[in-house]
């Protein structure tokens, strides 16, 4: 969690912005808009669907062609298949998928947020997630797989975090270390997570979509160089009392 108190107290110079009591709003919302989302969708298990296990995954099926990228569609232009790269930063394929990044968002987004205000933080989650989603439709145009999720606009998230708070305190769950929680700068963490999706990318191949590795990097890249671009000529937050906790993979 992040203590708002210790940070705004150990800030000079306006640094991050005030948001009123209500907190990190655009943050909440999008986590709740995605949450409502699946949880009405034929994936959650949740929502009933009629007839057999067939007409369940028909179901889910067609739920993806309607919200998801379909990358071999997108160049259509057709106003639909314009309008899925917004649609699919809302759809999920799965709980974990789901839980995975509403996490990483709760954790990086309230501060990002707080940093460049609610309604840039709003335009800048939308435009750099529908980027992104582009730059991997348009690197596997003539597949049919659907790509879903919020993963490249949480990566933009990340990226910007990186460059607006590097000295950030975050603590990391590794799986590997029996769940052993270390803490560590935000830039080891997250320039280590960026690293891993760029390897992830290159072993790829060209196989086709499967994780949307290549949505992250252009995300995180994105949403770096664009922090980098707005907020360069003003200091960027270094003091290490940041308190954020989180997993170590979104």
């Amino acid at each position: 969690m992040i203590d708002r108190r210790a940070v705004t107290g150990r800030l000079t110079g306006g640094l991050l912005r005030t948001v009123a009591s209500g907190g990190p709003l655009v943050t909440h919302a999008l986590i709740t808009v995605c949450v409502l989302v699946f949880v009405i969708s034929p994936l959650s298990g949740l929502a009933p669907v009629p007839g057999t296990a067939d007409a369940l995954l028909a179901a889910q099926a067609g739920y993806f062609e309607r919200w998801g990228v379909i990358p071999g569609e997108l160049w259509d232009g057709s106003a639909h298949a314009l309008l899925t790269p917004l649609t699919a930063l809302f759809v999920h394929g799965s709980w974990l998928h789901l839980l995975g990044n509403v996490l990483f968002l709760y954790v990086f987004g309230a501060m990002t947020e707080e940093r460049m205000g609610r309604l840039g933080f709003t335009f800048f989650y939308v435009i750099c997630g529908y980027l992104a989603l582009v730059a991997y439709a348009a690197a596997h145009a003539t597949s049919d797989q659907t790509l879903v999720g919020a993963s490249g606009a949480i990566s933009a998230v990340l990226g910007a975090f990186l460059y607006l708070f590097p000295r950030a305190r975050v603590t990391s769950l590794f799986p590997f270390l029996f769940f052993l929680p270390l803490r560590f700068p935000a830039w080891i963490v997250l320039v280590f997570w960026f690293v891993l999706q760029w390897l992830a990318v290159q072993g790829a191949g060209d196989g086709g979509p499967g994780v949307a590795y290549l949505a992250h990097v252009v995300g995180f890249a994105l949403g770096f160089v664009y922090a980098w671009g707005r907020f360069r000529r003003t200091d960027r937050v270094k003091t290490p009392a940041t308190a954020t906790e989180g997993e170590s993979q979104p």
